[in-house]
């Protein structure tokens, strides 16, 4: 049985009841059974279908946010934006994703050739509960199109969201099996994974899962697109426009309630401008309001869980014991829920473990960097490569940053965010392959030639 809480106030929610071994069976043979046809609709019809689905998502959005409010925590309004944004995301490839599998012409040594996109069967996606509708919809959108059919194994926080995405879908007209909500826990994954019907596997979650789940990919060679950690550096340089680096550097580390892989956790400043800056981005991030996610006015919901909550405690303790400086103490608001006030760290040691690992919560470590060269080395000292952002207003700074910082997505003066329209994953130990974009739709299908 899963049982949902509300991090906001500590209080039990709906439950919902884990699938038997049975009922499993059932769902992933209803899925074969779904995709025999589903690969031979034609592709206008499964274009409308996304189209069906984005309008009742718009339909439902307050009710949709408000679940996802409730089971961990992030506020209506951006829980809101999420739904609204999932809508555009099943838009975007029933208006553009039809062009996107267009047979290729290819002139070959061999005389004229294609190259086909074909679909290949049910994908599992194991996605996790900090952005419950986003992540799970950046995979299904593309899947449905591409006439695979998908199964989703979701956090255990939100499954009330799981559920949700499913009858939204099914409200919509998508034919019985096409995608089913699998209610169980990581322990059924591997099983499932092995299961010959399924044919890939996308995981979007921390670095232990995915190496679990890559593992048991590889052991069935199986294709896996895996999206992980990352420790997204937020870089500064002299000539940046230090009011809108400060008021993107506060955004980019609390929005979610710091809990998002392509958050902000590491800003890196030029030391020319490191003090003006810290004191801006201190100032701004003390201001920030932690309270009732439902409020209009609140800037920053609860952690997730009790447990998230420990944990960043935990790391800021570390990093203090190894002489960080908590310039704004992150602390506990008092009363019920998961609460966390933001929080600036300095004096940190850049080779600290901790350091070196992903602050899950809106705690943001500033690092100071005496010249460009400084400034990649700390970038680059980590081991994720998941996103960046850099703010200069210098051509050649800019190019060196797009072509040495190890990341998978790099923003130049703007807040790094992910969009239907372009490919979205990192490299190192933030995962591989790509979400989104053409490269996400092309993923879990066959590239197939065919000469004559």
């Amino acid at each position: 049985m899963f049982q949902s809480i509300d991090p906001a106030t500590g209080k039990p929610g709906a439950t919902f009841a884990e699938l038997t071994s049975d009922q499993i069976e059932e769902r992933v043979a209803r899925a074969q059974h779904a995709f025999a046809s589903w690969r031979h609709t034609p592709l206008a019809e499964r274009a409308a279908l996304l189209e069906a689905i984005a309008e009742q998502f718009d339909r439902d959005k307050r009710r949709l946010a408000e679940i996802a409010t409730r089971e961990m925590g992030k506020t209506l309004i951006s829980a809101i934006a999420e739904v609204e944004k999932c809508a555009a995301a099943f838009r975007h490839y029933a208006q553009n994703g039809p062009a996107m599998l267009a047979p290729i012409t290819i002139d070959s040594a061999s005389g004229p050739a294609t190259a086909h996109w074909l679909s290949q069967g049910p994908v599992l996606a194991v996605m996790p509960w900090n952005f419950p509708y986003w992540q799970v919809i950046r995979f299904v959108a593309p899947t449905l199109l591409a006439g695979n059919v998908g199964l989703l194994k979701h956090a255990s926080l939100t499954q009330g969201v799981a559920a949700a995405i499913e009858e939204t879908i099914t409200a919509a007209g998508a034919p019985a099996g096409v995608f089913q909500n699998l209610a169980i826990r990581s322990d059924r994954v591997d099983a499932l994974i092995a299961d010959p019907r399924i044919v890939a596997v996308t995981l979007t979650g921390s670095e232990g899962a995915g190496m679990k789940v890559a593992e048991s990919a590889g052991r069935a060679l199986k294709k896996v697109v895996l999206e992980l950690g990352g420790s997204d550096p937020f870089i500064v340089m002299p000539s940046a426009d230090l009011d809108a680096a400060v008021a993107q550097a506060v955004k980019a580390r609390v929005q979610n309630s710091g809990q998002s892989c392509i958050c902000a956790k590491r800003m890196i400043v030029h030391t020319a401008v490191y003090d003006t800056f810290l004191d801006r981005f201190a100032t701004a991030m003390r201001a920030v309001k932690a309270g009732d996610p439902m409020a209009a006015d609140t800037d920053m919901g609860p952690l997730s869980s009790e447990e998230q909550r420990s944990t960043v405690i935990e790391q800021v303790a570390q990093l203090k014991a190894a002489g960080g400086r908590a310039l704004v103490e992150p602390a506990p608001l008092p009363g019920a829920g998961a609460f966390l006030s933001a929080g600036v760290i300095v004096d940190v040691p850049p080779d600290h473990p901790v350091a070196r690992e992903e602050i899950f919560g809106p705690v943001a470590m500033v690092f100071r960097a005496d010249d460009i060269d400084a400034a990649i080395r700390l970038a680059n000292d980590v081991p994720f490569g998941l996103g960046s952002s850099v703010w200069t207003n210098d051509a050649q700074e800019r190019e060196r940053f797009v072509q040495e910082i190890e990341a998978g997505m790099t923003a130049v003066n703007q807040l790094l965010a992910s969009t239907p329209e372009a490919p979205f994953g990192g490299v190192k130990r933030s995962g591989h392959g790509r979400e989104l974009g053409q490269f996400g739709l092309h993923e879990f299908m066959n590239l197939k030639t065919v000469f004559g």
